[in-house]
């Protein structure tokens, strides 16, 4: 007896198309045929592997999670550099990303999160978004809480607010990047938050 049929589309090659179709377009912005579209399937098949719009855009927002905004944690635990470079560090990935020409410009979190601001996306969307903006800010504050050289430079103090002034920066330059500013544009901003922080605008690596 034959088996069932095949699926004929790679599941994790179409969620990331669909998850590039909201971050150029926003939830509200895309339509179903831009989704399908964008992920080279038809209808029925993208109900019957993802669900509906809004279960699709779940999945979307947690794949960029995981392989978009946790891929820069790292720079802020890099064994051996101080505390500057490795927040200097964080930053200019993010902002690197958002310059990316093989993504849409800007973040996803940032477009959705405006959206999530009116009345028009649903609860469950509106619910994830809120979750995803506030791990950036969840990330610094617990850098800021818990590093050795953090609590050396009184960086402890509203560590939260430091962080939420560093997350403010990175979803201006991505407003900035989606309007069409060059990575060589946007970097020297990093430095003057760094310099909020009071960082020296430079830093020495001999």
């Amino acid at each position: 007896m034959a088996g069932g049929r095949k699926r004929e589309f790679d599941k994790q090659d179409a969620l990331n198309s669909a998850m590039k179709v909201f971050w150029k377009k926003g939830f509200l912005g895309a339509s179903l045929s831009d989704l399908t579209q964008g992920m080279g399937i038809n209808k029925p098949s993208m109900y019957a592997t993802f669900g509906n719009k809004e279960d699709l855009f779940l999945e979307a927002t947690k794949y960029y999670l995981e392989h978009h905004a946790k891929s820069h944690t790292h720079c802020l635990y890099e064994s051996g550099v101080g505390l500057n470079d490795r927040i200097r560090n964080y930053l200019v990935s993010v902002v690197t990303a958002q310059c990316d020409s093989m993504n849409p410009k800007g973040c996803y979190i940032s477009l959705c999160v405006a959206e999530a601001a009116g009345d028009c996306m649903p609860d469950n969307a509106r619910a994830i978004i809120d979750e995803a903006g506030a791990y950036a800010v969840t990330l610094l504050t617990e850098l800021l809480q818990q590093d050795d050289e953090a609590e050396a430079l009184e960086l402890t103090q509203s560590a939260a607010e430091k962080a939420l002034f560093l997350v403010t920066i990175l979803h201006g330059t991505a407003s900035m990047a989606r309007a069409g500013r060059t990575l060589a544009e946007l970097e020297p901003m990093i430095d003057y938050a760094m310099l909020g922080l009071n960082f020296p605008l430079m830093t020495c690596t001999e």
